[in-house]
């Protein structure tokens, strides 16, 4: 791998660009205009070699990225990949990118016995709002996890003993390896479930606990249904929560072998099978040297 100093920083993050949800829609268009952008713009030297692919390319820069500008894509791609895949390809675990709890959103969070939340904090994050985080985060899910480099340990150490910390060793044996587990908490606050349950959820959760819903509208179910839930035992509802969570959405194409630099980019998108292999497809299209050349 080339040193540090053969990328500079803007370039790097120029290159990080390329994973961005509004990229990956473009190229579903077989828009690839970004990608030829940044091959004019830094990597004159794929034009000349035959054959070659969007795909190979966007392995290539994932590669640079990995080694010297490990950015939020970066970082939970390779948390996803070394640590939660597994669960998930067995279909014992449901994960999420971007779970919004109260006024908080959760970089990655997980069911499957228990909800665990992770919270990501790269090199370049602050920890400015995470006491924040943090509240919001007690009051919903059974376990805490921040994930961090390690070289980062001192700053976050001290928040709560029962918040887990789990350290990112990019070049170690194992990328991540748990430097304090995580106290559980089964005390949810049953006013924050109720917000992240949906309509429907909060509905299907009343009849199933109390075999009917009570008399109401459109425009008092809410009311109505917090006051049954609110009567629910704490762990009841903790586990009801964990199922509905579960079910909520619909199984997102991760790859545990091949293409895992995408895997992200398939749970930000919830693409399903048929459409993460469409994707595959697009981007296994050649590269045009001369498409390139004509782009100003």
């Amino acid at each position: 791998m080339a040193s540090t100093s053969t990328f500079s920083i803007n370039q790097l993050r120029d290159y990080s660009t390329l994973f961005s949800r509004n990229q990956v829609k473009s190229w579903f268009n077989n828009d690839f205009t970004s990608i030829y952008h940044k091959i004019k713009r830094y990597d004159g030297d794929w034009l000349t070699m035959d054959n070659t692919t969007f795909v190979e390319y966007l392995r290539y820069v994932y590669k640079i990225l990995e080694g010297h500008y490990q950015n939020e894509y970066i970082f939970k791609n390779s948390f996803l990949n070394e640590c939660l895949i597994e669960e998930v390809a067995a279909g014992e675990s449901q994960v999420f990118s971007e779970f919004r709890v109260g006024n908080a959103v959760a970089d990655l969070a997980m069911f499957n016995g228990t909800s665990k939340v992770f919270e990501i904090k790269t090199e370049m994050d602050s920890a400015k709002r995470l006491d924040f985080q943090l509240i919001n985060y007690q009051r919903a899910f059974n376990e805490i996890y921040l994930v961090l480099s390690e070289s980062r340990l001192g700053q976050y150490e001290h928040f709560g003993k029962e918040i887990g910390i789990i350290l990112y060793q990019p070049d170690g044996n194992e990328k991540f390896q748990v430097h304090r587990m995580a106290i559980p908490n089964k005390e949810v606050d049953k006013n924050t479930i109720m917000k992240v349950l949906h309509t429907h959820e909060y509905k299907n959760l009343v009849k199933r606990h109390f075999g009917s819903l009570p008399k109401m509208t459109s425009f008092n179910q809410f009311e109505k249904c917090r006051e049954l839930i609110l009567q629910i035992p704490n762990d009841e509802l903790n586990s009801y929560f964990i199922s509905i969570m579960k079910a909520r959405q619909k199984p997102i194409a991760l790859n545990r072998k091949h293409y895992r630099e995408f895997n992200q980019m398939s749970l930000a998108l919830k693409l399903s099978t048929t459409e993460r292999k469409a994707l595959m497809d697009h981007l296994k299209s050649p590269i045009k040297p001369n498409h390139v050349l004509s782009i100003t």
